[in-house]
């Protein structure tokens, strides 16, 4: 049977994978890998473990990642962020990306 320090081992682990996961799941293919972000809810947090532990796990997929990772405890939120700076060419189709959804919006909202 595992000693205690054992188990707690594996479930940060399981936590570094999982969040990985999400993480690599949140990238858009167009951005190279670039401009990562995650928001975990308040219900995903409960469901995780202690805030500490979850931004410690968070940095440590961001690290497997390339991410420049910073965790940020908003309210009942957890925002994850890539703070890597991307090369031009990354920055000017997310900037063109944002202008034509504010353009789309304006359409709209008319």
């Amino acid at each position: 049977m595992p000693v205690k320090g054992e188990l707690a081992r594996r479930r940060y682990e399981n936590l570094v994978e999982r969040l990985e996961s999400l993480m690599r799941a949140a990238l858009k293919p167009e951005y190279e890998g670039h401009y990562g972000q995650l928001v975990l809810s308040g219900d995903d947090l409960a469901e995780m473990g202690e805030l500490k532990d979850v931004r410690r796990a968070a940095r440590a997929a961001g690290r497997r990642l390339g991410w420049k990772t910073t965790t940020h405890p908003t309210g009942s939120r957890l925002f994850v962020l890539d703070e890597r700076e991307p090369p031009q060419e990354i920055r000017q189709l997310a900037a063109d990306a944002a202008a034509e959804a504010l353009d789309r919006a304006r359409r709209e909202a008319r």
